[in-house]
């Protein structure tokens, strides 16, 4: 299971959400291994006095959060990082240096979807990739 959150200006996000949700779908299935019926993104859209980002980024800047079940190595969580950068960046005028990426993990039974714990849950994937 996760949860993933897209936050950005208000006026770079618009006209470019479904794009970029596809983006990162694609990289959540071959780095996770997630089936490709399983998309959950929010795209929180801020107006510029809403915003403040460090020095040397520009008004493309994003931020992406992941927030899943504890589980996946080292190895794997890095190939998800790796390829929503290289991702993105070539597929969209977003360069790698206006990207940031944060993964959180909790344990499964911090959860609660289909009306139980997350590990009460019996999921079509796995977790431990």
């Amino acid at each position: 299971m996760s949860q993933i959150k897209i936050y950005g200006l208000r006026s770079h996000l618009n006209g470019k959400k479904q794009q970029l949700s596809d983006i990162i779908h694609a990289c959540v299935v071959e780095a996770l291994q997630y089936p490709q019926n399983k998309r959950a993104h929010r795209f929180i859209n801020l107006e510029k006095d809403d915003f403040y980002y460090p020095e040397g980024r520009t008004d493309q800047y994003i931020i992406i959060e992941i927030m899943m079940i504890t589980g996946r190595t080292v190895e794997t969580k890095k190939k998800l990082i790796q390829l929503l950068f290289k991702e993105i960046s070539e597929k969209t005028d977003i360069s790698t240096t206006d990207i940031e990426i944060l993964i959180q993990e909790s344990p499964a039974s911090n959860w609660g979807f289909r009306g139980m714990t997350g590990d009460e849950v019996s999921l079509n994937y796995k977790i431990n990739v």
